[in-house]
C-alpha cells in the first residue's frame, strides 16, 4: 500500500508559521485602528515589517486577510474566556467566591483591547461581511455560553444549585454581566475600574444565586 504524502500544513516549517501569524496580528491592529475600508494591504505589511509580496503568499486578497485576521482575534478572545470557565470545574468550597472571579475575568478579557476592537469592526461590517458577524458569535459570545452551561450543568448534578436547564442559566448569568457592563462602559468607550468591575461581577453573581441556589432544608 503507498503511504499517503504528508499534508503541508502539518509540516509547515515554523518560520512561516510565525510569520503568517505576525501579518495576522498585523492586520488586525491596522484594522481594528483605520477600519476596513480605509486599510489596505500595503499598510499591513509595514506593520507586520514585511514586504507587500510576503502577505500575499499567504493570503489571496484584502478580504481574505481581513476575514482570517478577525477569525483569529475571536479565537484568542474565545481561548481567553474558556480558560477563565476551566476554574469553575473545581470551584471548592466558597460557590460564590468563586463564581465571582470568574464573573470579574470574563469582564476583564471582554472589555479588554482586543475584545473591544473586534466588537466594533464587526458591527461596523455586518451590511458586508454578514457571514463573518455569525462566525464571530458562533466563536466568542455561543463557545462561551455552551462552556458555562457545561459547568453549570456539573453544579446542578452535584445539588449546589437547584436543578434547571443549564443553558438558560448561562445565558441568563452572561446578561447579568454584560448588560450592566455595557452601560457603565457607554459601549466600550469608557474605561471602567476595576473596583467598579468588581462591583458588577458581585452584584450578578448575588442575584443569580438567590434565583438558583437550591431552597434551604425543610425542619427535619
Amino acid at each position: 500500500m503507498t503511504e499517503a504524502a504528508p499534508s503541508r500544513q502539518r509540516f509547515a516549517p515554523r518560520g512561516r508559521v510565525d510569520k503568517r501569524r505576525a501579518i495576522l496580528d498585523a492586520a488586525f491592529a491596522v484594522f481594528a485602528r483605520q477600519g476596513y475600508e480605509q486599510s489596505g494591504v500595503r499598510e499591513v505589511a509595514a506593520e507586520a515589517g514585511v514586504a507587500k509580496p510576503t502577505v500575499y503568499n499567504h493570503f489571496a486578497d484584502k478580504e481574505d486577510l481581513f476575514r482570517n485576521a478577525v477569525r483569529t482575534a475571536a479565537d484568542a478572545v474565545q481561548a481567553d474566556c474558556l480558560a477563565v470557565l476551566d476554574a469553575l470545574r473545581e470551584p471548592g468550597g466558597d460557590l460564590a467566591a468563586a463564581l465571582e472571579d470568574a464573573a470579574y475575568r470574563l469582564l476583564v478579557v471582554c472589555c479588554d483591547e482586543r475584545s473591544t476592537a473586534l466588537r466594533r469592526l464587526t458591527h461596523a461590517q455586518v451590511v458586508h461581511f454578514p457571514d463573518l458577524v455569525e462566525d464571530v458569535h458562533a466563536r466568542t459570545s455561543l463557545r462561551v455560553a455552551e462552556a458555562l452551561a457545561d459547568r453549570l450543568a456539573r453544579l446542578c448534578l452535584s445539588e449546589r444549585l437547584r436543578p434547571c436547564d443549564p443553558a438558560q442559566a448561562a445565558e441568563q448569568f452572561l446578561a447579568l454581566l454584560t448588560a450592566p457592563m455595557e452601560a457603565r462602559s457607554h459601549l466600550g468607550n469608557r474605561t471602567v475600574p476595576p473596583t467598579e468591575t468588581h462591583a458588577l461581577a458581585t452584584a450578578a453573581v448575588d442575584t443569580f444565586l438567590r434565583a438558583y441556589l437550591p431552597p434551604p432544608p425543610g425542619p427535619a
